[in-house]
Parts: C-alpha cells; sequence; structure tokens
C-alpha cells in the first residue's frame, strides 16, 4: 500500500486505472484538467488509450464508442462541460453503455470562476438528458481518499447497472491536496472494501430485457451481440421501433433496475444521529467537513444535533428524512438545491438552508444558526450573504 500526498485530480486518475479504466477522452476545463494530464501519462503506461477531443460533447460519444467496443471508459469535466454532455448522456443511459464521468463542480452559473466551489450540478445529474424516464446513479466524494475510493466504485456500479456513473466532486476535492492511500494489487484494493468487475460481454439474445435484472453484462457490439446502438427506442433485439409498447418496457427497465437494487448504490454517513437530535445538518462534499466541525462543536456546547452526509445523491435517500427533527442543508449555492429535495422527503418536519457562493461558511457560522434553530428561531438573514429557504 503506498501513502501519497496529492490532489483528488490524481486520486481518481489512479481510482480509474485500478478500476481497469483503458480509455479516457476529454476536454480541457478547470478544475478537471489534471485528470486529463494525468490520464494521458497513465493510459499509455497501462496500455490504454488517451484521445483529446475537440469538445466535451465528442469526447462523452467517444467513451461510448470505446465502451461498446469493450474497454471501460471515463471522462471528466466541469460544470460548463457537464452541460454539453446532454445528448451523449443520453446516448449511454438508453443504450444502457457503462462509462464514468466526473464533474468537479465550480461556482456558476455559466463559467463563473475557474478556480472558485460550488455545487450548481445537484439537480443537473439527476436529469443529465432530455426526455425523462431513466434513473441515475450519482455519487459525491468529500476528499482525496475518497475521490480515489469512489472512483473505483463508480466502475463497478456502472458496470453492475450498464448505465453511466457519475462521481459529482467540487473544486475543493480535486484540487485539494491529501495523504491517500492506494492500493498497489487487488488484494489490498479488496481489504480496502472496493471491487473491481472485469468488463463482459452479452452474448443476447436479448438486449433490452424488460425486466430490473442488473448483474447482465453490457452490450458489446461485435461480439455476437448483434442489433443496433442508437438513441432512439430499441426492441429487444436492439432496433429502433415506433411502437408504445416497447417504450414503457424500456422505461420500466431503465428505472427499475436503478430502483430495484438500492441497497447496492445508497451511500451515507450519520453523525450523533442515535439520540434523535433536534436539529439535523444535511450536506454532501466539502460542506460536509465543516458540518462535522460544527456538529462536533455545538455537541461539546451542550445541543441535541447531529449530522448527515449524503455519498451517494441519486436516487436520493428519502429515508434518511423520516425521523422528525429540524433540518439544515448547507449548499455551495445561493439557490439551494438539495435543500429542495430534503423539503420534499421530511414531510411535515421544517427544513432551512444556508448556502455560501463560492466559498465554505464557516462552522462558527453554521453553530450560531444550530443555536438559533434550537432556540426555535432561525438567524436573521444578512443580506445575499444568508438566505433561510
Amino acid at each position: 500500500m503506498k501513502r501519497l500526498f496529492d490532489t483528488g485530480n490524481a486520486a481518481i486518475t489512479e481510482g480509474a486505472v485500478m478500476a481497469g479504466c483503458r480509455l479516457f477522452s476529454g476536454y480541457p476545463i478547470t478544475p478537471a484538467t489534471e485528470i486529463a494530464e494525468n490520464m494521458s501519462r497513465r493510459m499509455p503506461q497501462v496500455g490504454g488509450y488517451y484521445i483529446q477531443a475537440e469538445d466535451e460533447t465528442a469526447s462523452f460519444h467517444i467513451c461510448i464508442g470505446g465502451a461498446l467496443g469493450g474497454l471501460k471508459a471515463m471522462t471528466a469535466t466541469s460544470g460548463p462541460g457537464y452541460v454539453l454532455f446532454s445528448d451523449p448522456y443520453g446516448w449511454a443511459i438508453g443504450s444502457e453503455v457503462p462509462v464514468v464521468v466526473v464533474n468537479s463542480q465550480r461556482v456558476g452559473p455559466v463559467s463563473g470562476i475557474t478556480g472558485a466551489p460550488g455545487q450548481g450540478e445537484f439537480y443537473l445529474s439527476r436529469y443529465p438528458t432530455h426526455g425523462g424516464n431513466f434513473e441515475t446513479i450519482v455519487l459525491a466524494p468529500a476528499g482525496v481518499q475518497e475521490a480515489f475510493s469512489m472512483t473505483v466504485e463508480a466502475f463497478y456500479l456502472a458496470e453492475r447497472f450498464r448505465t453511466p456513473v457519475t462521481l459529482l466532486a467540487d473544486q475543493i476535492v480535486t484540487d485539494g491536496l491529501e495523504s491517500f492511500d492506494l492500493p498497489e494489487n487487488e488484494e489490498e484494493l479488496r481489504a480496502m472494501g472496493l471491487r473491481v468487475i472485469p468488463g463482459k460481454a452479452h452474448a443476447g439474445p436479448c438486449f433490452y430485457p424488460a425486466t430490473s435484472e442488473i448483474d447482465i453484462p453490457p452490450v458489446r457490439l461485435g461480439r455476437n451481440t448483434g442489433g443496433a446502438c442508437s438513441d432512439w427506442t430499441p426492441t429487444e433485439e436492439g432496433y429502433d421501433t415506433e411502437e408504445v409498447e416497447a417504450q414503457v418496457k424500456h422505461a420500466y427497465r431503465l428505472t427499475r433496475k436503478v430502483l430495484d437494487h438500492r441497497d447496492l448504490i445508497d451511500r451515507y454517513e450519520g453523525t450523533c444521529l442515535e439520540d434523535d437530535p433536534d436539529v439535523v445538518l444535511v450536506s454532501y462534499g466539502s460542506p460536509s467537513r465543516v458540518m462535522a466541525s460544527a456538529v462536533k462543536k455545538a455537541r461539546s456546547l451542550g445541543l441535541k444535533v447531529g449530522g448527515i452526509r449524503l455519498k451517494s445523491l441519486w436516487p436520493f435517500q428519502d429515508r434518511l428524512f423520516a425521523r422528525r427533527a429540524v433540518y439544515l442543508t448547507v449548499e455551495l449555492n445561493l439557490d439551494g438545491q438539495l435543500v429542495r429535495e430534503v423539503q420534499r422527503a421530511a414531510g411535515g418536519s421544517a427544513v432551512h438552508f444556508i448556502g455560501r457562493c463560492g466559498e465554505l461558511p464557516t462552522a462558527a457560522e453554521l453553530v450560531e444558526a444550530v443555536i438559533g434553530l434550537s432556540e426555535g428561531c432561525f438567524p436573521a438573514p444578512k443580506l445575499w450573504e444568508r438566505w433561510a429557504w
């Protein structure tokens, strides 16, 4: 086992290599460019391929083509490029092509600031393409070690579910420098609780079985699988059709194969939830590290507070918010995205929101908010710096 001191981008690169990725295609964009740079060096070293695409759309399509040809593939971008993934993302979902997609979020809207973190693609990662009638799988690392482990996990889930999986990081995670453990063989990888699935080819006869089954090896065109691969509604043999019944079967599979196997996807970390806290902070990614400090400080002051860190974002884990409490979501945006899902899942519980634009809130600010909520009042908003949603 190696102990390295490097960035989240480096950890993602090594996680992809360890998971068997042998094709990377991307287009430079801060703060994800370092992943492309690293992959241009690492892919040739392990017998893989690095392709610099002319734009983000092309890079994702190249990954789809590589995956259909039998390679584990990954692309990486930031928010402005993630938007351009809309068309190929749909192809990959509809054609059940496993691809790992990294989005290092920076502050927006649009190009925003390249070197400041954001969490503006929470909903975009749920609905990354047009048409609806599908579910997505999204993981969210909070540090460099998780950037490595969740990249390996993303390939694992992509292969098992035959679908693209998004690693929704942020600039602090991908640019941040931390120590992390890097396994040197599969035995050490398994000791970390991580798994790698070899790429397999599905030999048919059913191209798109109308069931929620997983562990059906992905289609590899040209390997006795036949059929076509397009963005149209497919028959079970993989040919385009205009039949509504086929579309219903297709949507059923794309939705249920994810929802019926939540036990393989759902990930979260609870802090001090055992005594049914009065106030529960909720976050994901970098803000969750500030949240952990705030919960610890608030507890030391005698406040009954807990924390929920979401490690998987989609499908959303509604069950975590069944307990009656006052919830406070902490996000790197000002419009509040996670807060809306928590409010929907929390039923009659009160849900509040603290968002910061381009920088993390402080633990002191969160403790102040917790004190206010414990006393039955949310701190008065300070103009645009803090909003009560």
